[in-house]
């Protein structure tokens, strides 16, 4: 498959040690955040659960040149996370329409 020239950034509520574990864990290489509040959360519209000591459930963000988003989800449970192939499918329509 040809570079699509995007990025993934992740970010967590977990400590620096703890996002690390899950980075390499997971075996990614892509940048993980760490140490998100509930301010944060709040800012970005993201559900915040208080239990087992307060995490931000998942929220998804598909930003285009510029900024723009062009797509987002936002759960409050274990469903409602974008696929890697949704979104290699929206992002190779998209380039394909420009």
């Amino acid at each position: 498959m040809a570079d699509l020239g995007c990025s993934i950034v992740a970010a967590s509520a977990d400590t620096l040690d703890n996002a690390v574990a899950m980075q390499r864990k997971a075996g990614v290489n892509f940048p993980v955040a760490y140490g998100v509040t509930q301010a944060d959360a709040a800012v970005m519209g993201s559900w915040w659960s208080d239990d087992r000591g307060g995490f931000i459930q998942p929220t998804e963000f598909m930003l285009g040149r510029g900024g723009v988003v062009l797509g987002s989800l936002y759960a409050s449970g274990p469903i409602g996370r974008m696929s890697a192939d949704e979104a290699l499918y929206l992002i190779t329509n998209r380039e394909r329409r420009r």
